[in-house]
């Protein structure tokens, strides 16, 4: 990390500045002020969320000098907004630092944050490891809030709904959420309660592939190789008018694998038949090892061998504090007219 520390966080802010400016004015308070992989301290993130400064760090944990220097200068450029340290850089990135009384008792305090006019729930530090919204994801949710009004929406890995519950907030008629954690529909739920909707959210406790086949009409065995699979809720089939699929790097259950380098369209081809025709299909891939020219051949080739040739595609780049030097960001999200 580099021994000017400061100097690297007050041009990431003053780069930002323009873009800060349009947030607020969108009745938004929560986006990322220091993405040290593009700005000089890898593995060192600052994001705000609302009413408090969330740093996370990924490879190392911060030196009391950093940790010192890091406060310092954000008491100062962004005051009034306490600082949350989370080191994430040991194994399955948890967050292993212990905090003063004082410190755990405002990582611990729930909040709220808005974005895009749409609230969302926020604490720093919760039983699982995550934030509860992904901010590299804004440019898609502002996306999906633009395409909604009137449509269905299939949210799958829907973790807190944020994608689900924008939609709604933006006029859509009908929207699922699909997730297999129970804790994390709990807050999609919050969220949603947070929000004067139209609509009432569906949220559906589920395996993705078990969902994704039945709504594709392609159905779901009980029974793989003699052997019973896990219980699952029974789903009618079904198609969206925009599907948002948003998967995790790897995860493997008894239904199925989730593999984003060797096998998207594993994935690709239910959520593609669970979309209408004429639909909206956005697909994200937050592998950076995967190109995105060799990501967009393999799910075109993939829709052509289903039946449902891509009519258009459109790249959703993250937004202007998620910068990239080669302009080739970790989080690739495409949109596709099918």
């Amino acid at each position: 990390m580099s021994s000017s520390l400061t100097d690297l966080l007050s041009a990431a802010l003053s780069a930002r500045a323009d873009l800060i400016t349009t947030l607020h004015a969108e009745q938004t308070d929560a986006y990322r002020v220091f993405h040290g992989t593009a700005e000089g301290a890898p593995g060192l993130t600052v994001d705000r969320y609302g009413a408090v400064l969330l740093a996370q760090t990924f490879h190392r944990p911060l030196t009391t000098e950093q940790l010192a220097e890091l406060e310092a200068f954000y008491a100062t450029a962004m005051p009034g907004l306490p600082l949350v340290w989370n080191d994430r850089s040991g194994k399955n990135s948890r967050t292993v630092n212990t905090l003063s009384p004082e410190q755990q008792a405002i990582a611990e305090q729930p909040s709220e944050f808005s974005e895009l006019g749409v609230r969302y729930r926020f604490q720093a530090r919760h039983a699982g490891q995550d934030p509860w919204l992904f901010l590299d994801l804004r440019a898609a949710r502002r996306r999906v809030m633009q395409e909604a009004e009137g449509k269905s929406l299939l949210n799958m890995f829907a973790y807190t709904c944020g994608v689900g519950v924008a939609a709604a907030k933006a006029g859509a008629r009908h929207v699922v959420n699909v997730d297999f954690a129970e804790s994390s529909l709990a807050v999609g739920k919050d969220n949603a309660r947070l929000n004067e909707l139209p609509i009432r959210l569906r949220f559906v406790k589920s395996d993705a592939f078990a969902a994704l086949r039945q709504y594709a009409g392609l159905g779901q065995a009980k029974m793989v190789r003699g052997k019973h699979l896990p219980p699952f809720p029974e789903l009618a089939p079904h198609r969206f008018d925009l599907v948002f699929l948003d998967p995790p790097r790897y995860a493997k259950s008894a239904f199925g694998v989730v593999d984003l380098v060797r096998d998207y369209a594993a994935l690709f081809k239910p959520a593609l038949l669970a979309t209408e025709e004429g639909g909206t299909l956005i697909c994200c891939n937050n592998d950076a090892r995967v190109s995105r020219e060799d990501w967009l051949d393999q799910l075109e080739r993939s829709a052509v061998k289903a039946g449902r040739p891509v009519r258009e595609a459109q790249w959703i780049a993250p937004e202007a504090d998620f910068p990239s030097h080669d302009n080739n960001p970790p989080l690739k999200t495409l949109l596709l007219r099918v």
